[in-house]
């Protein structure tokens, strides 16, 4: 009798249970391991039973059809949790990942945006922003959601969930709840505070006039599944902006948005561990794709202040 399904069942419901794992996070383990195990399947082998020389297989066939490293290693990944989980519960006397190599791969430089470009993009939206005539509640939220964006970096996931409550609060930090049901602290602009209280005043003399169904428990509320915007409507109106501001749309999202944050901090001086932090990334190598940044900086800052730079620059 096969029990693979029941055991990826147990293994979900500790990630969720124990370590805390977004349900996006969840659902993406299910696909990757009922690819695994379609794959297994075709081979005659249990998910459970696999050998490293199977799941090594499967890994090569993934190369062949053209999937991307960071694909294959996410895959690789999930096979690592699960079979972690099978030894530690006494299922396995091994882990077959153990000896499976993460595939090569490049490190490409994140798509980001230059200060200048932010600059048009906020200047823009608070243009419109600025207009009273109808729909001033739509143009004051994506003002309000960009400077949010680019104030804190946060994931667009994280910023469209934001609760209502962000309204009371009084201060220039915002408390952010993460992967994994993380909480971190990140500091607000006086421009964000500004649009966000303008947004806050129309949104509720609107609600107070019925023009809104029902006050809501979210920041953006919205008539979606969640009861929030969804974020692919927030990155199509995005996209649009970018076009009345002149900009090329295909080079801008929200995620482009929390890359030209971090990119920013880092080349004003920022320290990567802070980054690292004020972005939610648990672990530092994955704000290492960011030192690009950090060794343009470096080298400047040789040429500018090293001495012998200075005399090389006297004797041109």
């Amino acid at each position: 009798m096969d029990l693979s399904r029941v055991h990826v069942e147990s293994f979900l419901e500790m990630m969720s249970a124990e370590r805390g794992a977004a349900a996006n996070t969840l659902q993406s383990y299910q696909r990757d391991l009922d690819d695994v195990s379609a794959f297994l399947n075709g081979r005659r082998i249990r998910l459970t039973e696999a050998a490293s020389t199977d799941l090594a297989a499967y890994l090569a066939s993934l190369a062949r059809q053209g999937f991307k490293p960071s694909s294959q290693a996410r895959r690789l990944a999930a096979m690592r949790q699960f079979y972690k989980f099978l030894y530690a519960e006494g299922l396995r006397t091994d882990d077959p990942t153990g000896v499976l190599d993460a595939p090569k791969k490049g490190r490409p430089l994140p798509k980001t945006m230059g200060v200048e470009e932010v600059g048009r993009l906020l200047s823009q939206a608070q243009t419109e922003a600025n207009d009273p005539a109808p729909g001033q509640l739509q143009r004051l939220r994506m003002l309000a959601l960009l400077e949010l964006l680019y104030a804190t970096g946060m994931r667009v996931s994280e910023l469209v969930s934001l609760p209502a409550r962000v309204l009371d609060q009084e201060g220039r930090f915002l408390m952010i709840r993460g992967k994994g049901n993380k909480e971190r602290l990140v500091p607000l602009s006086h421009s964000a505070i500004a649009a966000l209280k303008s947004y806050g005043r129309l949104l509720a003399a609107e609600n107070a006039a019925g023009k809104e169904p029902q006050e809501s428990p979210w920041l953006f509320p919205a008539a979606s599944k969640e009861g929030y915007l969804p974020r692919q409507v927030f990155a199509r109106d995005l996209k649009n902006l970018a076009i009345r501001a002149g900009l090329t749309p295909s080079l801008i999202s929200p995620h482009v948005m929390r890359h030209a944050f971090a990119s920013h901090l880092l080349a004003n001086g920022a320290d990567l561990r802070v980054v690292q932090e004020l972005l939610g990334h648990s672990d530092i190598s994955t704000t290492q794709i960011y030192t690009h940044v950090l060794e343009e900086r470096l080298q400047q800052l040789v040429q500018t202040h090293h001495p012998l730079a200075k005399q090389a620059k006297k004797h041109e």
